[in-house]
């Protein structure tokens, strides 16, 4: 991987006997050798790779974006930075029952021609491991693999586009919700771009083409699988969706309008390419649903076939019964008689 590093650094969140957080600053930034490239080319890695992103940009009064300017304008060192940062990060994470300890990472560098800031607080895990006169010693390794309260801010796109929604992402995960309650807090950003949104949007936009547009059962189903079937290309690529490269992909309709102009005119103020969001586009091929000890998962094209719902009684009909799922209700029905 191409990256050059300009800044690199580590600071510590650790737990006294009161069970408060206390920080231990690294009183100068990290050698930029081969180690910390490494270091920071797996962060940058496994960061990229990370599918569910949230989108974020910095709010007017925001002090963290203020300092930052100031490090790239050099009127800030590195060093003093990240102090400050840090500083602000325990203050914040502070607030909250769920603070833990970590090392904090603090990277400066430039991939693929885009200068990027990293901030991650990374799990520090131990370990046994054999020395050369083979004995066993304690070791600490920071736990890269894990990380899930992360940020990056894309520093080339910040400082040519203010106004991007996008220009900050966080890491999405089982810890979303944390993140969205104190690391934003912390660099006083507003959440941006919503994926989600987005998504849910533009299978709307689809529905409402192909009703406008007066395409009969099948004809609707080929349509909603064209759409699929890039939304799903473009995510298996890393890819994000682009409106106007999917419109080029789909027939027009009888009036000659494609899925662009629709859109545009319509209204549906979806940006020109956003990432995909595989529960949402899962909709356009599929019915699924879970409650009451039930979970139903069907080819939509099955419904009017061999799935039929009555909307009075509240009932779904399946003819054609899987081969396997009848071989365990006929085993459960002949051991209960």
């Amino acid at each position: 991987m191409s990256l050059t590093l300009s800044n690199v650094i580590l600071h510590q969140l650790t737990k006294n006997d009161q069970d408060e957080l206390e920080i231990h600053l690294r009183n100068q930034t990290l050698e930029n050798d081969a180690s910390t490239e490494d270091l920071v080319a797996e962060l940058h890695r496994i960061y990229s790779s990370k599918g569910a992103k949230g989108f974020a940009l910095f709010a007017q009064d925001s002090e963290f974006s203020h300092w930052l300017k100031q490090l790239r304008q050099g009127e800030l060192d590195f060093l003093t930075f990240s102090g400050m940062a840090v500083k602000r990060l325990q203050t914040e994470l502070a607030k909250y029952p769920f603070a833990e300890a970590g090392t904090v990472v603090m990277a400066e560098y430039q991939s693929l021609a885009t200068d990027y800031l990293f901030i991650g607080m990374l799990p520090t895990c131990h370990s046994m491991k054999v020395t050369e006169q083979l004995s066993i010693s304690a070791t600490d390794y920071l736990d890269i693999a894990k990380m899930d309260i992360v940020a990056r801010i894309d520093l080339s796109s910040w400082e040519t586009d203010p106004e991007s929604k996008r220009y900050l992402t966080f890491a999405k995960g089982r810890v979303g919700r944390k993140i969205a309650d104190f690391f934003l807090d912390f660099m006083q950003a507003d959440v941006g771009l919503d994926v989600k949104e987005q998504n849910q949007v533009l299978m709307q936009a689809v529905e409402d083409f192909c009703a406008d547009s007066r395409l009969d059962k099948e004809e609707k189903q080929q349509y909603r699988k064209q759409v699929y079937d890039y939304c799903n290309s473009q995510l298996q690529a890393g890819d994000e969706v682009a409106v106007k490269e999917l419109a080029g992909e789909l027939p027009s309709s009888d009036e000659g309008t494609n899925f662009y102009e629709f859109t545009s005119k319509q209204g549906y103020e979806l940006e020109e390419s956003f990432p995909a969001d595989r529960t949402a586009m899962r909709k356009l091929t599929k019915f699924v649903g879970s409650g009451g000890g039930m979970t139903l998962n069907f080819d939509s094209m099955l419904l009017g076939e061999r799935i039929f719902y009555d909307a009075e009684t509240d009932t779904l009909t399946i003819k054609g019964t899987p081969p396997n799922l009848k071989d365990q209700l006929l085993r459960r029905l002949n051991s209960d008689s």
